[in-house]
């Protein structure tokens, strides 16, 4: 155990490391480079990305350089979004971006594979049931990785706190944040002010470091895992990349899977909302950058906290009472967004709204995975593979429009995804009504695949 364990570890310090540098800085596109859109639009070009690496690229590097190499070389995909950012401009963070997506998806599928061989290994060796190892070596490396939201954003807002520019924000500036703002006025607000370039390359050092720090850790620490056992594994892949390519969207002629895109879509579009123009236009317009950090710490640790409690509770209440509680919470905070008008002596109410979001997002995550690893227990992949194409794809027309529109259209835009996902999910519910339960068995692998299917 103590050799598998130590090898779980490094995977999950590497991925700490290398996710405190990149989910602060995304965080931080929006403020950080507002120019033209240049940030979000480099947030959808990633996601962009991510859907097509997601397609072909994870089996064909995992079998020609084994997991510990594909997760090596994928996480300087990620290095070099951080060095685009020193020079930031569309000739270096849209490159920088494109990169950084296609080496998402083999850096995360290689991740799963090598938890999951790893799992399997021990588990023959030492005579339990390799789900049960797995899912502890995947509850190790979730527990380690989630405080990377921490880390990331405290780091980000420590180095911004040394601004000396920082002083008391007009009222005529504050009747522009909000959802007031619109990408559209020539108006001069903390929105459109960087910090100086001395703290800006301080915390893109720092991030650079961290990155390099993550690769040298799994290069020197982590060992490969023996060829026959990776070939044993693609083996049942190698005939099937193609055809699984085609099952994802064959799938979708399955009419609960085209009733849950509009949720999946939401996922993305209510995460992008929040790292792409809360923290600009409400957190950074009336505050300034430096609170973004402090103010995502708290999406970030009451998102991991609550993804916990309501995972255990849903046994207890069903996904049903979940879903309308994360719905209300999420209804409540966009009519809120709309009517409220930020200012810097509500200090308080900047981070009760990522409290609540982080909460209901939380239920979103948990039960969304949920509900695809239960309905389509037959069909797993193909299932799967439709949520992120879908999630990201809500990601990218997120990011891809918040240049253009008004804050006051996008938080309606999230609004109609909202009630069009509760009518939609509302019907699979119904359509599942009355049908026998899914089996313990079943039940317990659609569980065991929910867990590999999370994170990006």
């Amino acid at each position: 155990m103590e050799r598998n364990l130590k090898n779980i570890i490094v995977v999950s310090f590497g991925f700490l490391l290398l996710f405190t540098a990149y989910g602060g800085l995304q965080n931080l596109q929006s403020s950080l480079n507002d120019e033209e859109g240049l940030g979000v639009a480099t947030l959808s070009v990633v996601y962009g990305a991510l859907i097509l690496s997601s397609m072909f690229l994870p089996p064909i590097l995992i079998k020609k350089f084994g997991c510990k190499w594909t997760i090596t070389a994928s996480m300087c995909c990620y290095i070099a979004f951080s060095l685009g950012n020193f020079y930031a401009s569309w000739y270096t963070l849209i490159p920088a971006s494109i990169i950084l997506g296609l080496g998402g998806a083999p850096l995360w599928s290689a991740k799963c594979t090598y938890l999951t061989i790893s799992g399997n290994v021990y588990a023959q060796k030492a005579g339990k049931l390799g789900k049960d190892v797995i899912n502890q070596y995947f509850g190790i490396f979730f527990l380690i990785f989630q405080s990377s939201g921490v880390w990331g954003n405290l780091i980000s807002s420590l180095v911004f706190q040394q601004d000396a520019t920082k002083g008391e924000i007009p009222e005529s500036q504050l009747t522009h944040c909000g959802a007031s703002e619109c990408f559209t006025m020539n108006v001069s607000t903390n929105s459109t002010r960087r910090p100086t370039n001395e703290l800006i390359y301080t915390l893109l050092g720092i991030y650079t470091g961290s990155g390099i720090l993550a690769v040298l850790l799994v290069a020197v620490f982590l060992e490969q895992i023996p060829n026959e056992q990776l070939e044993n594994a693609e083996e049942r892949e190698k005939s099937s990349i193609w055809s699984n390519f085609l099952a994802t969207f064959r799938h979708l002629k399955d009419k609960r899977q085209c009733l849950l895109i509009p949720l999946t879509m939401y996922s993305g579009f209510e995460q992008g909302f929040l790292s792409g123009d809360y923290t600009k236009s409400y957190v950074t317009c009336a505050l300034g950058i430096q609170y973004v950090g402090y103010v995502m710490i708290c999406f970030s640790a009451t998102n991991s906290i609550s993804s916990m409690l309501f995972g255990k509770l849903s046994q207890y209440t069903g996904r049903i009472a979940l879903f309308a509680l994360g719905a209300v919470i999420h209804l409540s905070c966009i009519i809120s967004l709309l009517l409220w008008k930020p200012h810097p002596g509500q200090m308080a109410v900047f981070f009760v709204f990522p409290a609540l979001w982080g909460m209901a997002d939380a239920i979103l995550q948990t039960q969304t995975n949920a509900i695809y690893g239960v309905l389509f227990v037959k069909n797993k992949e193909a299932a799967f593979a439709n949520y992120r194409l879908w999630e990201s794809l809500g990601f990218v027309i997120a990011f891809g429009y918040s240049t253009f529109l008004c804050v006051s259209t996008k938080l309606y835009i999230v609004l109609g995804v909202l009630i069009l996902s509760g009518v939609t999910y509302g019907i699979v519910e119904y359509l599942e009504r009355g049908k026998p339960p899914e089996t313990v068995a079943e039940k317990k692998q659609g569980q065991t695949e929910v867990v590999n299917e999370t994170h990006f």
